[in-house]
């Protein structure tokens, strides 16, 4: 590394520093030419590969007279030089390169920018993550010497700890993950003080000494940390340190030994930075904190001595005092104060999960209340991001049996409640320019739709479970309040509002918001008075359940008592009635009929005038049903013995009130609900009077007539009323009309959607749905209702399946534009326009859900409305089609072991799948993926192979088209469409590949149970299917070719499918299968090949393409697997590496050595393949310098994400709304 003579006169000269000085002059001269600066910068590229490059950028770098452009780019020719060419230099070279690095650390004053001692931190670690503890023993030593400098050394020392404490510890830095734990151990070595280290590791190995001293970092850090707080007087460059240590601390704190911790006196210190009246300190040292508190597991020693303290009197009263000062106004929000209030309620929220989990251990003098007292205080934050840590803590507490009942708990009991009946209110309903000062910060907060639905349910939940504890637990003082505190908004609704108007009516009115969120909280109370009423009790305890009961029931009546006459509040109140009838009061029936009778004998006048009534007049008579439906169910032992009577009311409001068929057959199917659960029925006589509800609907599906429409594509158009829209179209030339919506229908057109709906109407599809979902919905599959259900349909399946796969069938052909023959050859792109469905998304979709509704409202008389009923007309048979297939699967055996059923039903469902859009390919999915999951395992080998491999064919096919389109557009920046429909196309097609994803998951589960066997009562296997016996499905799968290799090459081609989360899901469910495959049977060296070059070769792919930048963890993981498993056994995988560029023989076989060693350290694994294709991986746009790195004020913790993508269930547990990775990770035994 000897300086070379040379002497540049141009850009295009050979290397040397004046010619990289005129070269970075150029570049950054605006006045220079384009074509110039090009030649300047590949030039500077050019001179990273030089021999001297190394030596350049040290003389560059430590000349102090040239400007900082030049150091920082000569620092870089020496970064470059340790990242790519570090094991190219011999022990000599390396030397002299680290040497250089320590001259230039040395050497920092305060006069260097910011971004040259980076630069420097950043050299410095690169160097010793790949020779420290190996041939670099003295790296601490140096490390005290320039501790020991002025600030500007200190703040060095610091970013170079930090930095390495973050890419041994927090990243998936490949360079530290091939040294496996060896620098984990040096770290921890040189951060914890001896005495502590000698504790815990008494007979650690001391032969290789990497620390200097006894002191230990964290203590150095601790004592300067506490000199930069305290000191009277104390400047910016203090504070400004003050914070560098903190930004350290909160990087190792999560793995030091907490013994050390509690040693070097930190909790104290960052407590003392709390009361700094300097915000970037406070913040900084709240952000130590919730790492700190956000361990796993404390041992009880460490519990004490860390988490006790925080408990005591002088250090709530601390907190309680920050917290105050830390609130802002909504009218005038101070960003930096607003963080700081968001960081500590996410601090306190972990100090609280601690208390959940030990309280036994807090010191005798602690102070409890005052901290609950703060909780409280925070949950009242308008900000509901503030607030919502809090109620989670409550939720905790409530649910303790040691913290619920002591005295600090139940002396706040009565506010908290205050609090949550306050905050049931439905947020997402008001306008988002509501001066409402919740509304202000969410709008501040949660940029999108999804965003801020997650978060207002997750809010909403646990408002209402902490509702529900208090109730269970102090039932009727709680109950009083709360009832009568709702009694008071219902009776005085309208009081200071504009009287009731069917003109101006709004779903979201604010009489009925207020009357929803007490509803919501009565809906808790319910739950929680069920629980305390199912619970153990003495003599005392039930006279008081006695009398809570008889109070519930005198509110319910005399609420019923009251006239309502918006149809939506009339809708919460029938809701509350049954809630209490099947809940609290469900011993009562008298009780339970006079609530079946007051729903019966509702009536709201409709006025199709005004579309918005209209439209809650309908939504109330359909809850009226189904609320009567529930009420049969729960209640049909006792209307059975009123059947009679029940009978009479029930066919004089169909006379009264039911004018299609449908309504009549929802009302038709209580009597059928009550005559099937009745179990005091003799079964002869209750067999036979079911079967008259169903014989119309099954001579029906038996008819000539309907068997004749559902023999082709015409004739099924005539059958739905659309046989003249094809020549409609033609005449009324609607290509040509760029907007429907505007261009008013013509009788015709409404004629022909009247007679659509009609002819709809008359098909037996919906029908059967109703009393196929009443027949087996909700039901124990041991019960006597569910094996009369089974006898019930057993004979009719038969009957319908022919001509309902018949009608799915013709459903997807409709799609199909080839079909409409009937439209000239300029008219085909109208069917793709007619059959779109609109429909509203979150986060896609301009406008509130209520405007997407009402606008659709407004369309129906124009040509789109037309349209619309069209897909109305299709979408009904095809969409109630699936439900009946649902339905049916549910008489398990019944329906799986139809011998005859399997293949026409994958002929029917995948035939013409092709056809339909993302979103109905979608829709399909999530349908028949319960019908898959819940096959019986003695009918897999019948009914799965032709279902899964047309499944699976279909997919690929479609999502691997839809995308290509995506790419191909995104390539040539086309014009055509809106960015709003750009964004829901992708937003469409991202959802049908999840719940393609998912499905795969679901079936690939290697602990997923099998669905639980039933015995058919017909003495036998049906249909002579013999019964045998598998593993579970995902043995099943992987036994069966005709499914695995479609399922595989799905898979395959998921992962090239630009969606994170599906491809993370794919590579981890990959990697499960690898092992699966390493025998020498016919079929597993088949399957082997196939992982071995298209699996590798699309991670390979993947891996290089920067969109996938954050999957390369996954992705590597799966290529170190299939180099794992299979280059033992086929040399296959070690050919596709060899093909690529620049991959020496020697660099891939040096690899799979190390693989073979690392084979139990799935981190050096990961860490071996991002090595080894280093040159080939993508990198992020941020990393390419394109665009600046996220707004500090913008990142948001883990909690705050976890509030805002999954449902946070009040058991601890999450739900998934977005898959959590980690979860699968679990399944699929990954790290």
């Amino acid at each position: 590394m000897s300086a070379p003579n040379k002497d540049p006169n141009h850009v295009d000269g050979d290397v040397s520093d004046g010619q990289i000085r005129r070269a970075l002059e150029v570049i950054h001269d605006a006045r220079s030419p384009n074509s110039l600066r090009q030649k300047a910068s590949l030039y500077l590229e050019r001179v990273k590969s030089d021999e001297e490059a190394p030596y350049h950028g040290y003389k560059l770098a430590a000349d102090r007279s040239q400007a900082a452009i030049v150091r920082h780019y000569g620092l870089s020719l020496l970064e470059n030089a340790v990242r790519h060419r570090w094991a190219h230099y011999s022990v000599e070279q390396s030397t002299v390169l680290r040497d250089w690095e320590l001259s230039l650390a040395e050497t920092v004053t305060d006069e260097d920018p910011f971004y040259i001692r980076t630069k420097i931190a950043s050299t410095w670690v690169e160097i010793a993550k790949r020779s420290w503890a190996l041939d670099w023993m003295d790296m601490d030593e140096r490390l005290v010497r320039l501790w020991d400098g002025s600030l500007a050394s200190k703040e060095l020392v610091l970013t170079i700890l930090e930095t390495l404490s973050e890419d041994i510890f927090g990243h998936e830095d490949a360079t530290a993950g091939l040294r496996g734990t060896d620098l984990n151990r040096a770290c921890v070595d040189i951060f914890t003080p001896m005495a502590i280290l000698l504790e815990n590791f008494p007979s650690r190995e001391t032969s290789i000494n990497v620390r200097y001293g006894d002191e230990g970092w964290l203590s150095r850090m601790a004592n300067l940390l506490e000199l930069c707080v305290t000191k009277e007087g104390n400047n910016e460059p203090e504070r400004a340190c003050a914070v560098r240590i903190l930004g350290t601390l909160r990087s190792v704190i999560g793995w030091v030994i907490p013994k050390s911790i509690s040693t070097c006196n930190l909790v104290t210190r960052l407590c003392q930075c709390l009361a700094s009246p300097y915000l970037p300190i406070q913040l900084a040292a709240v952000d130590v904190l919730y790492y700190l508190y956000n361990h796993s597991r404390f041992a009880d020693e460490d519990f004490k001595e860390l988490v006790g303290p925080i408990y005591m009197h002088n250090t709530v009263d601390l907190l309680q005092r920050l917290y105050e000062w830390s609130c802002v106004d909504a009218a005038d929000i101070d960003e930096e104060k607003y963080l700081l209030s968001k960081k500590l309620s996410e601090m306190i929220y972990n100090i609280g999960r601690l208390l959940d989990e030990r309280p036994n251990l807090l010191p005798v003098d602690s102070s409890l209340d005052s901290f609950l007292r703060l909780l409280i205080n925070i949950a009242r934050n308008n900000s509901l991001q503030v607030s919502i840590t809090a109620l989670h803590v409550w939720v905790k507490i409530l649910s303790s049996d040691k913290l619920a009942s002591s005295t600090p708990v139940t002396s706040l009991i009565g506010e908290l409640l205050e609090v949550c009946s306050q905050r049931m209110i439905k947020y997402d309903a008001l306008p988002d320019d509501s001066s409402n000062p919740s509304i202000i910060f969410l709008n501040q907060d949660l940029d999108t739709m999804p965003e801020r639905r997650a978060f207002l349910g997750n809010y909403k939940r646990f408002c209402k479970t902490i509702v529900e504890r208090i109730v269970q637990q102090q039932p009727a003082d709680a109950l009083y309040h709360i009832l009568s505190q709702a009694e008071q908004v219902i009776t005085h609704l309208y009081d200071g509002e504009m009287a009731f108007n069917v003109q101006t009516y709004t779903k979201t009115s604010v009489p009925f918001l207020k009357l929803d969120a007490q509803c919501s909280v009565v809906d808790a109370a319910l739950k929680g008075s069920a629980r305390w009423l199912t619970g153990q009790g003495g003599e005392a305890v039930g006279h008081e359940q006695e009398i809570v009961v008889q109070n519930l029931k005198v509110w319910t009546e005399r609420i019923l008592g009251l006239h309502f006459e918006d149809p939506l509040v009339k809708e919460r109140v029938i809701q509350l009635a049954v809630g209490f009838a099947t809940g609290p009061l469900k011993k009562d029936t008298r009780f339970a009929l006079s609530v079946f009778d007051y729903i019966l004998g509702v009536r709201f006048h409709d006025n199709p005038s005004f579309p918005a009534y209209s439209e809650a007049v309908k939504d109330l008579q359909s809850l009226c049903i189904h609320e009567l439906q529930r009420l049969a169910m729960k209640f049909a032992d006792f209307l059975i013995t009123i059947f009679d009577d029940i009978e009479r009311k029930v066919t004089r409001v169909i006379q009264e009130t039911a004018h299609d068929a449908h309504t009549r057959s929802r009302y038709y199917s209580i009597l059928f609900i009550i005559t099937h659960r009745a179990a005091s029925v003799d079964p002869g006589p209750r067999q036979e009077r079911l079967e008259m509800f169903l014989q119309p609907l099954v001579a029906q599906w038996q008819s000539d007539e309907l068997t004749s429409a559902l023999g082709s594509f015409n004739s099924f158009c005539d059958l739905l009323g659309c046989g003249g829209i094809q020549q409609y179209v033609s005449q009324r030339a609607l290509h040509q009309i760029p907007d429907w919506s505007s261009y008013p229908l013509d009788d015709e057109g409404k004629a022909l959607s009247a007679h659509m709906q009609d002819s709809v109407d008359r098909l037996p599809l919906r029908a059967t749905k109703i009393f196929l979902s009443a027949s087996v919905e909700n039901l124990d599959q041991k019960s006597p209702a569910y094996e009369l259900a089974c006898r019930l349909w057993q004979e009719n399946l038969p009957l319908i399946l022919p001509n309902l796969l018949r009608s799915i069938k013709q459903a997807h052909a409709f799609h199909d534009a080839s079909n409409w023959n009937g439209l000239p050859p300029e008219m085909s792109g109208i069917v793709r326009r007619i059959l779109t469905d609109r429909f509203w998304q979150v986060g896609i979709s301009t406008g509130s859900r209520d405007e997407f509704y009402a606008k659709v409202g407004d369309t129906k008389n124009t040509m789109e409305g037309w349209a619309s009923s069209v897909r109305a007309t299709v979408r009904a048979v095809r969409e109630t089609g699936y439900k009946l297939l649902f339905y049916m699967s549910l008489l398990g055996d019944r329906f799986y072991s139809y011998k005859e059923l399997p293949g026409p039903l994958a002929q029917a469902l995948f035939a013409d799948a092709g056809a339909l859009s993302t979103h109905q390919m979608a829709y399909m999915v999530e349908n028949i993926r319960p019908i898959i999951e819940s096959c019986p395992v003695a009918s897999r080998s019948h009914f799965l192979p032709p279902i899964l491999a047309n499944l699976f064919e279909q997919l690929d096919r479609k999502a691997s088209a839809e995308w290509d389109k995506i790419e191909q557009r995104t390539r040539l920046s086309e014009g055509r469409i809106s960015l709003d429909e750009e964004m829901r196309d992708e937003s469409i097609l991202r959802q049908m590949t999840y719940s393609s994803v998912m499905l795969v998951v679901g079936l690939l589960d290697p602990h997923r149970p099998n669905p639980p066997s039933h015995e058919m009562t017909d003495g036998g296997a049906s249909n002579g299917l013999p019964r045998v016996e598998h593993g579970n499905i995902r043995d099943f799968i992987i036994a069966t070719p005709e499914i695995l290799k479609p399922l595989i090459l799905f898979c395959t081609h998921a992962i090239r499918m630009r969606d994170t989360r599906s491809c993370s899901l794919i590579t981890r469910v990959l990697s499960s299968l690898v092992k699966e495959f390493d025998s020498f049977a016919e079929i597993d060296t088949e399957v082997r090949e196939f992982i071995s070059t298209e699996v590798l070769k699309a991670c390979i792919t993947s891996l290089h393409d920067s969109y996938f930048v954050e999957l390369q963890k996954d992705l590597a993981q799966l290529i170190a697997s299939i180099l794992l498993t299979y280059t033992p056994k086929t040399n296959t995988p070690r050919e596709i590496l060899l093909s690529l560029p620049s991959m020496p023989a020697e660099k891939v076989d040096r690899a799979l050595q190390q693989l073979y060693k690392a084979h139990q350290n799935t981190r050096q694994q990961r860490a071996i393949v991002l090595n080894l294709l280093e040159s080939l991986r993508g990198i992020s746009i941020s990393e390419q310098g394109k665009i600046a790195q996220q707004d500090p004020k913008k990142v948001r913790s883990a909690i705050q994400e976890r509030y805002m993508t999954v449902e946070v269930q009040t058991d601890g547990k999450e739900k998934e709304t977005t898959p959590d990775l980690g979860g699968v990770a679990d399944m699929f035994g990954q790290p």
